[in-house]
């Protein structure tokens, strides 16, 4: 197959996240089978406008905030220059609308929707325009299949109005072999607690350190380590000083790939408190490494964590549930090690073959060609 590709990111951009990880862990694996796969995303300052990741040819137009306006141009451009079997659009920011540019067959991948949550990040005509831009995908892409990562966001897309008909839950990979637990690696000494990913306002990491407080009560030698970067951190280091918190929280900035490993083979759980994920890839590292994950019973988190077999759902926004957690995976040992290992085995069913199979398999279908 030939296949034109839609991103706002790809995965060399400073701000590439979990949703480019998925993207190209993916359509790599396309590439190897054959296919020939190019990619229209945005550039940043400095940026090679055109590159090779991963045998993806990839092409960068204009810039995170300007690419809403040049993508659809960039997009009639390639499809005016070569014939193409597919176009995919990976929806994870505003969409681009891409169905109405082409007839040809459309498969459209929603790792999540923004909704209201867009209100919690976004200044208000930002967060309104992205609001009313998602409203108008179960018109405008009614003729696309849709690839939905978790039952979360198939049900939303639902919701919304898209026909369930049209839609495939498939679950994103995880590498289980480099994600994994290490004899050599010990847990930390004293109760430690990570969250890894942005720095964001919905996220919830201010109630993790509210919870912590709880924590510090009965374990004052707790730490909760926080690696990621993002718009959050003043105001989340300003909490940490209003809770008198002290060194019992670590900021511990953008972190290698190694070093994320390292610090979920250290960690006694990951804490996920965010009010809505498309999956919470996270999660599932944390789970490939034999550790617990404590998160929000929110939308795409549920998706990720089994509550009582690879870790523990609280409710979102409620700290004490979530203090109440920490306590009892800081408490047992037998329970730690219990949704330990309950996590490796659902981690390791979790393989990025296994993705990419399921959805080389829905695009063929989507053009006919199965």
């Amino acid at each position: 197959m030939r296949i034109l590709a839609v991103n706002w990111l790809d995965l060399e951009n400073p701000q590439a996240g979990g949703a480019e990880v998925h993207f190209f862990e993916i359509f790599k694996r396309f590439v190897g089978a054959g296919d020939v796969v190019t990619l229209v995303c945005s550039g940043w300052k400095g940026a090679a406008p055109r590159t090779t990741i991963d045998g993806i040819d990839v092409r960068r137009i204009g810039g995170r905030h300007t690419f809403a306006a040049l993508g659809r141009r960039a997009v009639r451009q390639a499809l005016a220059g070569v014939s193409y079997d597919v176009v995919v659009e990976d929806v994870n920011k505003i969409p681009l609308y891409i169905p109405t540019l082409t007839n040809l067959p459309m498969y459209t991948i929603v790792p999540h929707l923004f909704g209201k949550t867009a209100f919690q990040e976004a200044s208000l005509p930002v967060a309104t325009l992205v609001w009313l831009a998602e409203r108008l995908i179960p018109r405008l892409y009614r003729r696309s299949a849709f690839h939905a990562i978790s039952e979360s966001t198939r049900d939303e897309l639902v919701q919304r109005g898209v026909d369930s008909r049209s839609i495939r839950v498939i679950y994103p990979g995880v590498d289980s072999e480099w994600f994994s637990p290490d004899a050599a690696t010990s847990r930390a000494e004293v109760p430690t607690f990570l969250y890894v990913g942005r720095l964001k306002r919905y996220k919830g990491i201010d109630m993790a350190l509210r919870a912590l407080q709880g924590v510090l009560v009965r374990f004052p030698e707790a730490i909760l380590q926080i690696a990621g970067e993002g718009s959050d951190r003043s105001r989340l280091l300003r909490l940490v000083d209003d809770l008198a918190l002290g060194n019992s929280v670590q900021f511990l900035g953008f972190v290698s790939a190694e070093e994320k490993r390292r610090l979920l083979r250290r960690a006694w759980a990951h804490i996920f408190p965010s009010v809505k994920e498309g999956w919470g890839i996270s999660n599932v590292e944390a789970s490939a490494c034999g550790t617990p994950a404590i998160a929000a019973d929110s939308p795409g988190l549920r998706d990720s964590v089994v509550h009582g077999k690879t870790g523990l759902l609280v409710p979102f926004g409620d700290h004490q549930a979530l203090a109440a957690a920490m306590l009892d995976i800081a408490a047992d040992t037998g329970l730690r090690e219990r949704l330990g290992a309950g996590g490796r085995d659902f981690a390791v069913g979790l393989s990025w073959e296994r993705a990419a199979d399921q959805t080389r398999a829905h695009v063929m279908e989507t053009c006919g060609t199965s």
